[in-house]
């Protein structure tokens, strides 16, 4: 027994799901910066923007994609918290009201689960026991630690994951020259979408040559698609 206990001290597995929450918005803010504010210049710059114009919209891009991942962000995951309270606020009602039937439901879960009546029946009078509403949320809703909804953690990490994207084609835009704006945004961007693509991957566990290429395929498909807009426009009205 003494044996078991100490293998299970130093067996911990270090599991890459645990890491899903931050990565998330991690990732999609710093992805959503760089390949936004890059699409974004290099439509102006292949429009025939002059360079104060340039840097005026990645400045401005910079700030309102910030915000805007924010707000969106701290919306969504309050209307996820909000569920979560609503439920919890349930199950707090029901085992109040009928904790006999609260008890023969959890069983019922352990059951599916592959204990026998007799187990799944002590299993969860004991967990009852110690914290019936914990009980509940983690194996009836499925709430647990991670899965916690956090809004502001969200938020700031979405708006600060934005503006280190958005950030390199705002500095290429400000101390580039202009006749190599284009070029540089191109070969930079491509550069950090790969990097950022195989990061991410290799953090979650994938292929990071799989998760490079995904990102590289729409970030290009992206800002091929805005300069030609930008081209044809700029020309168009100019």
């Amino acid at each position: 027994m003494a044996r078991i206990v100490s293998l299970s001290r130093h067996h911990q597995e270090d599991h890459r799901h645990k890491n899903i929450g931050w990565l998330r918005a991690s990732v999609l803010g710093a992805n959503d910066g760089l390949l936004s504010t890059a699409s974004l210049l290099t439509g102006v710059a292949a429009g025939r923007a002059s360079h104060e114009q340039i840097l005026l919209a990645g400045a401005a891009a910079l700030v309102a994609g910030a915000f805007a991942m924010a707000a969106g962000e701290y919306v969504s995951v309050s209307s996820q918290a909000d569920t979560q309270r609503a439920d919890l606020e349930i199950e707090r009602r029901e085992l109040k009201k009928s904790p006999d039937k609260e008890l023969l439901e959890l069983r019922d879960i352990y059951m599916a689960r592959g204990l026998d009546e007799a187990l799944a029946q002590q299993v969860a009078a004991q967990l009852m026991q110690r914290d019936a509403l914990a009980a509940h949320a983690r194996d009836e809703l499925g709430l647990t630690e991670m899965a916690t909804a956090r809004p502001g953690e969200a938020a700031l990490a979405s708006a600060a994951s934005f503006v280190c994207g958005a950030l390199f084609p705002v500095l290429i835009a400000a101390f580039v020259l202009h006749s190599e704006v284009l070029p540089a945004l191109y070969t930079t961007t491509i550069l950090l979408l790969v990097i950022l693509g195989a990061v991410a991957a290799k953090a979650g566990g994938a292929s990071m040559i799989k998760g490079a290429l995904r990102v590289l395929f729409w970030g290009a498909l992206s800002m091929v698609s805005t300069t030609l807009i930008g081209y044809l426009l700029g020309h168009a009205v100019i």
